[in-house]
């Protein structure tokens, strides 16, 4: 197999005129009619990114993500890469590490690349963001969260949310403590707080209070033992799996057993979830559908055909063994 290398060698040329012609950069005539008859004659082929750099329709869809260590994360790049490769394309990914300015960053250089649209994983969307995707000229698909003017595939924060506040009602509970994230982030932080909200809002004789944390399990643990401390809730919702596991942990330190004394609730259907004990009531979404239908809509946009500006995923909510009948 000949490499970058051995074409510049045998045409005579640097490997950066190489990478420059593979990458449809500019080059002398000579040298280009010389590097054609090299790569002929090898039978060389290009990398599939180089080769769809050089194509006229590329066929490499950049992907970026806000972490590497999440759940819901992994299974949205599973659904989109299974989509993609079905559909003779591929996928480019590129984590922010939950820094916008560099989430930001990872979208001109994408269109530096020529992929031929970004899916962007993000977390929250801010004027800059918005500057961005006018700039690259590219299709812009958003997953988890939704702006006015820009395709978004979200899931149904809200609804989830509500039926999940009816659920811990429907059992008995009216002392709640719901532990969501800062409202920056509109999926998670708002959506979820205003759909549980509007179920509490439809029964009377409730004592709710609502607290904020960050996305780690260790800030989780320390705000629940504050609040099991302080205002001893009888269920405690929690605006992430993740979150509901620190909240879990927090009891187990305190020795405040599960569901007996406090029931806790999260969203996403984690496959850890099942198999702690005890298994944790949870909403759960299906993130790789949600990645299948973020490849087939960006595919659908890069062939100028027309999709819906905003699509659901579908949720469940999963019935376990961590919230108490009273």
């Amino acid at each position: 197999m000949k490499t970058i290398s051995d074409i510049a060698k045998m045409a005579g040329v640097a490997k950066s005129t190489v990478s420059r012609y593979l990458n449809g950069g500019s080059v002398s005539e000579t040298t280009k009619k010389k590097l054609e008859n090299v790569i002929k004659e090898t039978g060389y082929i290009p990398n599939t990114f180089a080769q769809s750099l050089k194509a006229k329709k590329p066929n490499i869809i950049g992907t970026i993500i806000p972490r590497l260590d999440s759940y819901a994360t992994t299974q949205t790049l599973i659904g989109i890469d299974e989509e993609l490769r079905k559909l003779n394309h591929q996928m480019l990914i590129s984590n922010s590490s939950q820094d916008l300015e560099r989430e930001i960053e990872n979208m001109y250089e994408m269109a530096r690349q020529k992929v031929a649209g970004i899916i962007l994983l993000a977390t929250q969307i801010t004027n800059a963001h918005l500057e961005a995707f006018e700039k690259v000229d590219i299709p812009v698909l958003l997953v988890g969260q939704e702006h006015k003017g820009v395709y978004s595939i979200i899931h149904n924060d809200y609804d989830a949310a509500y039926d999940m506040g009816k659920y811990v009602l429907e059992k008995g509970h009216r002392r709640i403590a719901f532990l969501g994230v800062t409202e920056k982030d509109i999926a998670v932080g708002v959506k979820r707080k205003a759909g549980f909200k509007r179920a509490i809002q439809e029964v009377d004789g409730v004592n709710v209070r609502f607290y904020e944390t960050t996305f780690k399990i260790d800030d989780a643990i320390a705000i629940s033992s504050t609040i099991i401390d302080e205002f001893k809730p009888s269920v405690l919702v929690c605006a992430t799996d993740n979150i509901a596991l620190g909240a879990m942990k927090a009891a187990y330190l305190k020795g405040v057993r599960i569901p007996e004394e406090l029931s806790i609730t999260g969203f996403g259907g984690y496959e850890i979830t099942e198999i702690i004990h005890p298994a944790l009531t949870t909403a759960k979404f299906y993130y790789q559908d949600a990645g299948r239908m973020a490849a087939q809509s960006m595919i659908q946009l890069i062939n100028y055909e027309e999709i819906e500006p905003l699509i659901f995923s579908k949720y469940k909510i999963i019935e376990k063994e961590s919230v108490d009948n009273l």
